[in-house]
């Protein structure tokens, strides 16, 4: 494909400086955790961690992405309170938030302007 691309194709694309980061989180629940628990704990990771925090989550109960609600890039900041909220909680036995990724393009480098 072209490397000299317009800004509104670069823009379309989600490339360049239009790149959107996100991470990856792998969830163990602790054994013996009924499905009303779950429920209620995937409520209130919604609420308190995603929501509060203008984020989304795209997945299932032990696995997912999470990204911005809206155009734009996850900070380091946000995927680090999302990462300390989940450890808190008793219903996990382990937490692995990756690194921030292009969610776009999950094999392509972040650009250093993110």
């Amino acid at each position: 494909m072209a490397t000299n691309r317009s800004q509104r194709l670069r823009k379309k694309l989600c490339v360049d400086e239009f790149q959107e980061l996100g991470f990856e989180l792998n969830l163990d629940f602790v054994e013996g955790l009924d499905d009303k628990a779950i429920d209620a704990f995937l409520d209130a990771f919604l609420k308190e961690a995603m929501e509060a925090n203008g984020l989304g989550y795209v997945g299932g109960d032990d696995y997912g992405l999470v990204c911005l609600q809206k155009r734009g890039s996850v900070s380091e900041e946000q995927r680090v309170a999302v990462e300390s909220w989940l450890k808190g909680r008793s219903e996990l036995k382990s937490v692995e938030a990756s690194p921030l990724l292009d969610v776009w393009y999950p094999d392509k480098p972040i650009n250093s302007k993110n």
